[in-house]
């Protein structure tokens, strides 16, 4: 699977490529087969993406069998002291970072070597070597509970290279001599402790170092990493690459440093002040008696300044200085109105004292940043660190504190994995940490449910397994705008679960834990790539519902919320309806509700929101449950069905002319796009007929013009006017989308069409199961069952590698060989919508709702019923059941 997200495909529901577009054929033919390693022949030039820590290869073998399909590796030549861990220990958290493999390995089967030696494409032999994909993982730990950091580490063998090590690593006794990079304080104070434990070096690693190269990587590899803070209000910020330095970095610890960076490795410490974090925590603490600074912080959010802070209207009788451009709320004078009044510091109360003192260190704080932004001319300011620890009051003062001194020119900003800056640093000084090359488009952010924050503040390591995560779900309590999240027990003799503490969220308030739940686990995907033919990749956004909206993002919680119980249904049908699998339902349920919940709570939780990601969530969490394909029978069942009525369809269409023939295919693409479990409309329609019977009525209402009609463009491209026939596309990509009717009944004819007109087809389809959406794995299938009823998809099927056998008998065949070939590849997707940034589209979820604006630089057809009433209002001034015919020539 992960092979296959590189195929750089076009993005529309049904798109057609022109002669422009050969050269992506290659990767596309090959995607099939592709595994995670390239090893090329001798002399052959070959980009190995850096995106992981690199292993020793050097006489690596196979162990066992060669053709078994996961087959275990020895790396004789590997040292076990290269590590996928680092930490920051600081003086009151552990932050730490791991890296793990992916599990996923690339399938080469039988068919896909045939594919390759029918077009004579070889890259060598290849292996399946998991190891370039993997996970960076990012957890917190109390520093006063650093035994159950050091638990946690033992139990995955962390600085043993993982529990799955021995997969990789020879037999060999372990290297006592292995280390682990580490920055922070702690890396001195608990080296010892350390050896002693787990038998490995702390390796230390300068704190100012790791801070730079932690900001430089994330700002590089993350997309939508920074963002601002006003008043309450996050707005994600994309940074182009190649203007992000210099900027400035802000570093709020106990003290505060200033540091210009101009580039990877390059910086300068030029500013800095003594008043910090620590000056806030420590005053905070003696004149409000706080035992934590979560404490002090909370206590801000209740605080009014103006009983302790001088105002300009005290001193101005109420008004404003016009003349200086101060308004009466500026503050004058920090804790200067307890001068005039007699009263003693029980007098006061400690909410007050906690924000007057959060403002005038914010405040000043940012005065300096300006400054000296101002000073090297430099136009980002990044402030990061111990003292802001996502809680949003600080980071308004900070925001406030900037734009007022720059008169709006700059803007704070902040980044979201900010508190792990030391800890990705260290990771990266690994000297084969991999990491340098590493694009925005391979990474790909998750939130399962017990990592490593889940509805409150976690210190703790995330929950792995699935039954321990099922337990704690069953103990989940959401009340209304309230969640909380139970206390874990540890059996005795274990190392615990890190020290949950019970949350209380309420959406009106702005919370010192706002940003718990901001850090999910980072997919690194070396093999995905940007679609190269996007017109402007910059530019693109593929989600085209606003949920920054609370209208829109009220309405879209509540359809998902709506569907959900029907959806658990399915997934525990699918798993036989086992008590097992009810468990499951459950616990899925209540984890799909509880990120829901959080996210309407606080829509930028999870990073810049769109209603594909909130669909990719959904999905992620079913398999997060071990729900693979909760959809699996009524697929099978309305595949069936389709392919029984296919054959008497073709008929229809041959006998049809030509121009007929293609208005009725397009109508058949409309009209069995309305087979769509993810739609309410649509899944009450199934309770009133057969599919057949859905997709006559459907046929029989296709009435032009339909709401966006663009067919007319569309048909002189394909057939041309008058006497003048145009050029044939050289290849079209079909981005299929339900099972059964729509990719039987619609899509396939289709591809026939293409297929007749001399036009290569290609089919993509979903890596991974989502609700009825068919995956790449099944259409061979269901192409080797149409396929026995037309001679055009048989042979192309054949041509294509996706009848195995009958290509065997026929590849000498000049006449089957003059066929052009119909493929399928995967788009390494797992969701019903589409991100052209990270993947590859006909369907409301691939065209509507999103990639309905995205521009391309070949032609594009977009095809679609609008199956829900407020899109087709939104997006096409319409109703539900309206059609979408748009075309767009290359941009």
């Amino acid at each position: 699977m992960a092979g296959l997200k590189e195929v750089p495909i076009l993005g529309s529901d049904d798109t057609i490529e022109t002669q422009e577009e050969a050269q992506i054929i290659d990767k596309v033919r090959d995607a099939g087969g592709q595994s995670d390693i390239d090893m090329a022949p001798a002399g052959s030039s070959i980009h190995r993406s850096g995106s992981r820590p690199q292993l020793d290869l050097s006489k690596a073998a196979i162990q066992g069998n060669f053709e078994d399909r996961d087959p275990t590796i020895l790396l004789p030549n590997q040292s076990d002291d290269i590590s996928h861990l680092a930490l920051d220990i600081g003086g009151s958290l552990i932050k730490l970072i791991y890296f793990s493999r992916h599990e996923d390995r690339s399938i080469d089967d039988k068919r896909n070597k045939i594919v390759k030696e029918r077009f004579g494409i070889s890259n060598g032999s290849r292996i399946s070597y998991p190891v370039l994909g993997g996970r960076l993982h990012f957890v917190k730990f109390e520093t006063s509970k650093i035994n159950e950091c050091l638990d946690f580490i033992s139990s995955k063998q962390l600085h043993r290279g993982g529990i799955d090590s021995h997969v990789w690593l020879s037999k060999n006794p372990a290297n006592s001599s292995a280390v682990i990079k580490a920055t922070g304080g702690g890396a001195y104070k608990f080296a010892d402790l350390f050896k002693e434990r787990l038998g490995v070096c702390l390796d230390k690693e300068d704190e100012m170092d790791c801070l730079v190269a932690g900001a430089n990587f994330l700002l590089k590899a993350i997309r939508h990493e920074a963002f601002t803070h006003i008043e309450g209000h996050k707005e994600f910020t994309q940074i182009d690459l190649n203007d992000l330095f210099p900027y400035l970095l802000v570093n709020i610890g106990s003290g505060v440093s200033v540091i210009k960076v101009d580039g990877d490795g390059k910086f300068e410490r030029v500013s800095g002040t003594n008043v910090g974090g620590g000056t806030y925590w420590g005053l905070g603490r003696l004149l409000t008696k706080c035992k934590s600074f979560d404490e002090l912080l909370e206590l801000s959010q209740r605080g009014d300044n103006r009983t302790i802070d001088m105002l300009v209207g005290d001193i101005y009788g109420g008004t404003d200085y016009n003349k200086i451009g101060l308004s009466a709320s500026t503050i004058a004078s920090s804790f200067g109105k307890t001068i005039a009044e007699k009263k003693e510091l029980e007098d006061y109360r400690p909410e007050d004292i906690s924000l007057s003192l959060l403002r005038m260190i914010s405040y000043n704080i940012g005065q300096i940043a300006y400054l000296n932004a101002l000073r090297f001319g430099l136009k980002r300011i990044f402030f990061g660190g111990f003292f802001i620890r996502g809680h949003a009051y600080t980071m308004d003062t900070i925001s406030f504190a900037v734009n007022f001194w720059s008169k709006g020119e700059m803007q704070a900003m902040f980044l979201r994995h900010e508190g792990f800056l030391g800890a990705l640093g260290a990771f990266m000084s690994y000297e084969k940490h991999g990491l340098d090359d590493l694009m925005v488009h391979q990474l790909v952010e998750r939130f399962p449910m017990g990592a490593p924050y889940t509805g409150g503040k976690i210190h703790g390591p995330p929950l792995g397994d699935l039954n321990e995560k099922i337990s704690w779900m069953e103990k989940f309590v959401l009340k209304g705008t309230e969640i909380t999240a139970p206390v874990p027990m540890a059996p005795p003799g274990t190392t615990g679960l890190g020290g949950f503490e019970v949350p209380s969220s309420k959406g009106s308030t702005l919370r010192s834990d706002a940003s718990a739940l901001n850090i999910g686990v980072l997919h690194l995907v070396p093999t995905l790539e940007v679609f190269p033919l996007l017109a402007d990749p910059k530019m693109y956004e593929p989600n085209t519902i606003d949920l920054s909206d609370h209208n829109e993002l009220e309405y879209w919680f509540t359809v998902l919320s709506e569907h959900l119980p029907d959806l658990v249904d399915k997934a525990v049908a699918s798993e036989g309806g086992t008590d097992d699998a009810k468990r499951r339902g459950d616990a899925f349920a209540r984890a799909f509700s509880a990120h829901l919940a959080r996210l309407m709570e606080e829509p930028a939780a999870y990073g810049k929101l769109g209603l594909a990601n909130l669909l990719e969530l959904r999905e992620e969490c079913l398999r997060e449950f071990n729900f693979v394909d909760a959809y699996r029978s009524i697929k099978q069942r309305e595949n069936e069905a389709s392919l029984a009525v296919l054959p008497d369809l073709l008929v229809e269409l041959d006998s049809m002319t030509e121009e007929t023939r293609l208005l009725t295919l397009i109508e058949g693409v409309l009209a069995a796009n309305i087979f769509d479990w993810g739609s309410r409309a649509c899944v009450d329609l199934y309770h009133k007929g057969t599919i057949i019977e859905i997709y006559r009525m459907s046929r029989n209402k296709m009435q032009r013009p339909w709401r966006v009609d663009d067919f007319d463009v569309f048909k002189e491209r394909m057939l041309g006017s008058g006497d003048k026939r145009p050029r044939p596309h050289k290849r079209a990509l079909l981005f299929v989308d339900n099972s059964g009717a729509d990719v039987v009944l619609g899509m396939l004819p289709l591809a026939r069409e293409l297929l007749r007109r001399g036009t290569e087809v290609v089919l993509v389809a979903n890596s991974l199961p989502a609700l009825n959406d068919v995956t790449a794995m099944e259409l061979p299938a269901i192409i080797a069952e149409a396929a026995k009823h037309c001679d055009i998809l048989r042979r192309a099927a054949e041509v294509g590698g996706l009848i195995v056998d009958a290509m065997i008998n026929t590849l000498d065949n000049s006449k089957e060989n003059s066929s052009v070939p119909l493929m399928v590849v995967e788009n390494g997707c797992g969701s019903p919508c589409i991100d052209l940034r990270q993947i590859i589209l006909e369907g409301m979820g691939r065209s509507l709702h999103t990639n309905y604006n995205a521009r391309f630089k070949c032609d594009a057809l977009k095809l679609a019923m609008v199956k829900n009433q407020r899109l087709a209002e939104k997006l096409i001034k319409g109703k539900i059941y309206d059609c979408v015919c748009r075309y767009e020539p290359a941009s």
